[in-house]
Order: C-alpha cells, then structure tokens, then sequence
C-alpha cells in the first residue's frame, strides 16, 4: 500500500480503519478491545474524530480518553504493544513526516494515559515518592 499523498481527515480516517482492523486481529490486544468495542464503525469514527482533532485541531472530537480506558484490564505492555502496531501502520499509511508526527502524538498521549492509569512505574509526580509503592 502507498503512503497517503495528503494528509487531511481522509488519510487520518485510512489509518484508524486499517490500525484497528490490525488490533482486531492482534493476539495481544485484540481480546481487550473486541471485549470492549461493540460498534467497530463507530469506534473508528470516534478514533478518526480524535486523531484529526490532535493532528489537524479539527476541533470534532468529544470525548474522555481517561475515562475511557480506565474501566479495561489494561497492562503497561498493551500499551507497548498498541504503540509499536501504531508506528508500523503510521509507516504503511502515511509519509515518513506525518507518520513520525502522529507517532509522537501517540507516545505523548499514552505516556499521559499510563500515568492517570497508575501504570506508568517511573512516575513521580514533582519528585515526590508513591506512598506504598513498595520503593
């Protein structure tokens, strides 16, 4: 498949359809998200909202990712995981900039989310050590 020649709402809605058709698939994270995922359309409708909303300030996306994952039997190596499949189909889908670009979008928001999960063990919030982390 060739790189996207633009990237606008189009080729950001391609990523997401063939992403999550890999993550269905996936026997790592494929379990968690077919278990939580009931509308596979709407779930990449709302991705391709979300993704245009960070990548081009759509502006479309209504949502809370925080609350979204926080329900799911989330490990830091699903998160890995996720990402290491994100980068590979950034690099099938888009130009090498805009799939670097939406790759650092990525790890951005998933080191925010592995903190708010609790899931990220590095984390110290100003320097401050975890009661009962066990360090």
């Amino acid at each position: 498949m060739q790189p996207a020649t633009s990237f606008d709402e189009a080729a950001i809605a391609g990523l997401v359809d063939h992403f999550y058709e890999k993550v269905r698939r996936d026997p790592q994270i494929g379990p968690i998200f077919n278990a939580a995922v009931h509308d596979w359309d709407e779930h990449k409708r709302l991705l391709t909202s979300f993704w245009a909303s960070v990548a081009l300030r759509a502006g479309s996306y209504r949502g809370n990712p925080m609350a979204a994952h926080r329900p799911h039997p989330i490990r830091i190596e699903h998160f890995e995981h996720w990402l290491a499949l994100w980068g590979e189909t950034c690099a099938e889908e888009l130009d090498e900039a805009h799939a670097a670009q939406m790759l650092e979008y990525a790890q951005r928001i998933g080191s925010s989310l592995k903190l708010g999960l609790g899931l990220h063990p590095q984390a110290r919030p100003f320097g401050v050590p975890i009661v009962g982390a066990g360090h």
